[in-house]
């Protein structure tokens, strides 16, 4: 038998890359762009926008002297009620019912709040006097610094009764 000639193993320095290589290589990176811009806006347009005076944000009040004593103040953007205690405290009270999440509204001349869905009633510090509804209200954070009350709607804070430590009381001003 004849022996067949092996030719050498010859690479070229540089390797050439064909037209159809480079277009291949090009709509790959372009389409891997296109995915990462697009994660990117989806997972941007799913985050929670936390706008100062909007629902998720947080509310400057003004002075705990615009809030009288036993005073229901709605906030409606906010959703939520300031409540201005007898004693002086402060509670920012959810408007969304416990039981079924309808807004319940603040009557005065009960003073109670009372779910018109289905007769639950609260008082004045959230807690449940008329059943259904198993808990009382959810509270945002209160804060007052230099007496300015601010409240944080971004956080809410669910509770099993309600308590006299739930309010925030105004630091008295010394000289």
């Amino acid at each position: 038998m004849a022996e067949v000639a092996k030719k050498p193993d010859v690479k070229p320095e540089t390797e050439e890359v064909s037209r159809r290589d480079f277009l291949q290589l090009a709509w790959a990176a372009t389409g891997a762009i296109t995915l990462a811009a697009g994660g990117a806006l989806s997972l941007n347009f799913f985050a929670p926008r936390v706008i100062e005076g909007q629902f998720g944000g947080t509310f400057d009040l003004g002075l705990v002297d615009d809030y009288p004593l036993g005073s229901v103040t709605p906030i409606t953007s906010g959703r939520f009620y300031l409540v201005r205690q007898d004693d002086g405290g402060f509670l920012a009270l959810y408007q969304k019912c416990t039981h079924l999440g309808c807004a319940v509204p603040w009557e005065p001349e009960k003073g109670q709040f009372v779910c018109p869905c289905h007769a639950s009633a609260f008082e004045a510090d959230g807690e449940v006097i008329n059943p259904p509804a198993p808990r009382p209200l959810d509270r945002f954070p209160v804060t007052i610094v230099d007496g300015r009350i601010s409240v944080d709607t971004g956080e809410r804070i669910e509770r099993d009764h309600a308590s006299v430590t739930d309010a925030i009381y105004p630091q008295e001003v010394t000289s």
